[in-house]
């Protein structure tokens, strides 16, 4: 395959999704002060408008693989950036905490759906050699879509007050979305789904206009994997493998407490003594390291490997979280907490952050990709609105336990990783499957 000829329109098209998906997703840290005092909110009440949200993003996940697979990841992710945009401006212009809730639901629907299609879209367009890196950078873009809204958040602080302030913390999003759907419009659908659907004319098309390579002899690779395919349907007697290990990588995600960490970001800092606008500045600290690290974690995928990186990260976010834990249970050591969460940020950001997307988008045959996606993001997403909800209300008691529990989870993912993870490096979509079954 012409690899270094690749259009990178395509690919930097479906990556800015993430762009919105790390927005939307750090965004509610800027804004969870305001709504507690505009609303009055207990910690129950705020765990509960942050984490409902996320009840779109589970839906969204589990709700876009089947549609995904028969109209195209493309196709789909138009819709996703349509709702993207009604997301931003009704939560903008939101009278009301229900109202709010509303719109936020459709964004989480747009971050559900973005999670599972953009990856999948990418990995299908992208040479297996430079697989990890192109679909890494969704994973880019969702941290800087984190950054974004970070420096967002601190520069309207510094210039806005009152309920205003929130309201354009929030709409903001609006701009990039339209840019998501504009660039949508002008890229072709997946030759390997076309050709998957019968429709080979339009896969030579859509192959001459990504610049893929030769399609004729693309066309009779993507033929003859799904001669070795397993069949249309996702069945846990044929996919068994794939499916553990989707709900297993996506599980340990978000037991590392990232997105407890992201959301509460403020709340964190404020608990060891800061002020809100040194919390703010410290969560810009946070999202450049994020930034950086996952930049490395690119450059380093393809040529490393998945395993290796999730085995680092597992090691080191450990060891990171412990220490936060023993901040809180001490009640001394303030000063370690900013470094503490930046090699947190860091060991995450090369290792599950760099690795989670990419992987979910390799282990499933092109017939079930996108349903096998939906699974692995579901699962994300279903145990993230968990841990948004639960961590406000367990930190209240004992700010320490959260962080002592992500960081034994971190240990059991070390252990699960080493003993059943297969390595899936360098190894085309076409004979994943047999990679995977046979590990």
């Amino acid at each position: 395959m012409a690899t270094r000829s690749l259009n990178p329109n395509a690919v930097v098209a479906a990556a800015l999704g993430g762009l919105l998906f790390g927005f939307d997703t750090a965004v509610i840290a800027g804004v969870t002060d305001a709504l507690r005092h505009s609303f009055g909110l207990s910690p129950v009440a705020l765990g509960s408008a942050v984490s409902a949200a996320l009840v779109g993003t589970l839906i969204g996940a589990l709700g876009t693989g089947a549609p995904g697979d028969r109209y195209g990841s493309r196709t789909m992710l138009l819709w996703v950036a349509i709702a993207y945009v009604v997301s931003a401006v009704g939560s903008a212009a939101s009278g009301g905490l229900a109202m709010l809730i509303g719109f936020r639901f459709i964004g989480g629907l747009a971050i559900g759906g973005s999670s599972v299609l953009a990856p999948v879209y990418i990995a299908e367009i992208s040479p297996a050699e430079r697989r990890g890196l192109l679909v890494g950078s969704f994973q880019l873009s969702i941290v800087a879509g984190i950054l974004a809204a970070y420096v967002s958040n601190f520069l309207i602080g510094r210039v806005i007050d009152g309920e205003l302030a929130w309201r354009l913390k929030l709409g903001v999003a609006a701009l990039p979305a339209l840019l998501f759907l504009a660039m949508l419009l002008r890229i072709p659908q997946s030759p390997r789904w076309l050709v998957q659907k019968g429709r080979e004319a339009e896969a030579r098309e859509a192959i001459r206009q990504l610049s893929m390579g030769d399609p004729d002899r693309l066309i009779a690779q993507f033929r003859a994997g799904e001669d070795q395919g397993s069949g249309a349907r996702l069945d846990w007697r044929r996919h068994h493998k794939p499916i553990l290990l989707a709900v297993a990588i996506a599980l340990f995600n978000q037991l590392s407490g990232i997105n407890a960490i992201l959301y509460y970001l403020g709340d964190i800092f404020a608990a060891a003594g800061f002020s809100g606008l040194s919390a703010d500045l410290q969560s810009v600290a946070i999202g450049v390291a994020n930034l950086v690290a996952t930049l490395v974690g690119m450059a380093v995928i393809d040529r490393i490997g998945r395993k290796p990186l999730l085995l680092t990260g597992a090691a080191g976010t450990a060891a990171a979280l412990a220490a936060v834990a023993a901040i809180y249970t001490s009640g001394t050591g303030q000063v370690w907490l900013l470094p503490a969460l930046i090699v947190f940020i860091l060991f995450f950001a090369i290792s599950q952050g760099a690795v989670i997307w990419v992987y979910l988008s390799e282990i499933f045959p092109t017939a079930v990709r996108a349903r096998g996606q939906a699974i692995g993001s579901a699962t994300h997403w279903g145990m993230n609105a968990l841990i948004a909800f639960g961590f406000p209300v367990v930190a209240q008691h004992m700010q320490a336990l959260p962080f002592w529990f992500f960081a034994a989870a971190m240990v059991v993912q070390f252990i699960v990783v080493w003993r059943y993870f297969p390595e899936t490096r360098g190894i085309s979509l076409e004979t994943m499957e047999e990679a995977v079954e046979g590990s």
